[in-house]
């Protein structure tokens, strides 16, 4: 459910890229430690950017997007293949998270300049997104971790891996967790619409 845990790897090699590598995360109050994957989890984290790369990104069905960005300081075009936390129909939106935190390659390009293109299943869309308040971030992982009881453990480990503490999907935890990590929702762009969207109510999110 989220990049580095289960489905981001960047492709290309930039500037962007190589200033990051084995960060740690001074900014968030407990001081936490985002990992990155080494280089066998990347390489089977590249599996589904293969699909797509294939026109085969159906079989992937809504569990992921892959997300085509702009490098903040190279302008050069990146994709990311990011997991689906979950969707909203009513919206047309689809939810996934920074797993790597605000440091997240994608997440400071996105915030920089922008989504390029989403593809999910057979659509492609140029998208608009928005970074969720800490209060929905928490209600959609809420109702993530109540649709998939079955994955819920493995989610657990790995976002006490990802994050460096112990996340046991109390409602603290949860708090805390998506006050270190961003959820970000993507949906097709209308005609003229800038690629940033509505936003959480004033006061609401704290990273903006």
């Amino acid at each position: 459910m989220a990049d580095a845990a289960k489905g981001s790897t960047e492709e290309g090699s930039a500037e962007e890229n190589r200033a990051d590598k084995g960060s740690v995360d001074n900014g968030s109050p407990d001081k936490s430690v985002h990992k990155r994957p080494g280089p066998v989890a990347r390489a089977l984290l590249r599996a589904p950017g293969r699909l797509y790369d294939l026109h085969a990104g159906w079989l992937l069905d809504h569990r992921f997007i892959r997300l085509t960005h702009l490098g903040r300081r190279s302008g050069r075009r990146y994709r990311t293949m990011l997991e689906v936390v979950a969707t909203d129909p009513s919206r047309d939106e689809v939810y996934v998270m920074a797993g790597l935190g605000e440091r997240a390659d994608w997440y400071r390009n996105l915030r920089a300049g922008g989504a390029v293109e989403v593809a999910i299943g057979r659509r492609r869309y140029a998208p608009v997104y928005r970074v969720l308040g800490e209060q929905e971030a928490a209600d959609v992982l809420t109702r993530y971790e109540h649709d998939h009881p079955l994955a819920a453990p493995a989610v657990r480990r790995a976002l006490t891996w990802l994050v460096g503490w112990d996340y046991d999907s109390s409602p603290g935890a949860r708090r805390r967790l998506v006050h270190q990590v961003p959820m970000i929702g993507f949906r097709p762009a209308q005609e003229d619409e800038p690629a940033r969207g509505d936003e959480p109510a004033q006061g609401e999110d704290a990273r903006s």
